[in-house]
């Protein structure tokens, strides 16, 4: 068994945007949410991750609540449209050739993000990722409860998260690959042999120069390579 892993984030690292932030948009569209003041809300929670200050668990008390409000059946058939309309169009071409050139080599593939899964699972299914680490919205039957089951995939929780599925499955990777925009991604980053820093926020990108990481750029056609120390680490 190849025991090489290709962990990838997902918002603004596979996707040219941040799913969370359009899905919270596209509610706000078909009415869901009152507009204004989820816009409001949504933008500010979005500037706090930015700067390295999100309290998680109140954004997700925030981003959940639509799931606990509306009916299930609704809420999937809003998501088969979000995917069409508002995901395969920020899906850069050279995100789809890193994805596939890991799966080429035969590496297990794993996405790990913070939005949750009710929005995320479809993405990875779209990219070809078997397993999937997201934030859990809690179900009671089939209805959400507007909760998080267990620990959010978010900063260290990334890592918690990891470190449980590594252990569920059994697995060891003797090489890991990590691609992320962000640096709240800085302690998985950290913990994997090969990181990569995607389309880096200032932080991430001063992080990785310093340390001699590979930075990506996969916004366009092609995989780019910035010209920097060590860039020959991303040859596989």
């Amino acid at each position: 068994m190849n025991h090489k892993l290709a962990i990838f984030d997902l918002d603004n690292t596979l996707l040219d945007g941040d799913s969370d932030v359009l899905w919270g948009e596209f509610l706000i569209e078909h009415g869901l949410v009152d507009g204004h003041a989820y816009h409001q809300e949504n933008q500010r929670f979005y500037r706090e991750y930015e700067a390295g200050t999100l309290d998680i668990h109140a954004f997700l008390r925030f981003a959940l609540k639509p799931l606990r409000e509306h009916d299930p059946e609704r809420l999937e058939r809003l998501r088969h449209q979000f995917m069409a309309e508002r995901i395969r169009p920020i899906i850069p071409p050279a995100a789809r050739k890193l994805v596939q050139r890991h799966a080429a080599a035969d590496h297990t593939l794993l996405m790990i993000t913070a939005t949750n899964s009710f929005v995320t699972a479809p993405i990875a299914r779209e990219f070809g990722i078997r397993h999937l680490l997201a934030t859990e919205p809690r179900r009671l039957g089939n209805h959400f409860t507007g909760e998080v089951d267990g620990v959010p995939c978010f900063r260290e929780g990334k890592v918690t998260r990891y470190r449980q599925w590594l252990q569920a499955h059994r697995y060891q990777p003797t090489e890991s690959w990590f691609y992320s925009d962000s640096h709240n991604d800085l302690p998985l980053l950290e913990h994997v042999t090969r990181p990569h820093a995607v389309n880096p926020d200032l932080t991430l990108r001063t992080h990785a120069r310093n340390k001699g990481w590979p930075i990506l750029n996969l916004r366009g056609e092609h995989i780019v390579v910035e010209p920097a120390s060590h860039a020959s680490d991303d040859r596989r």
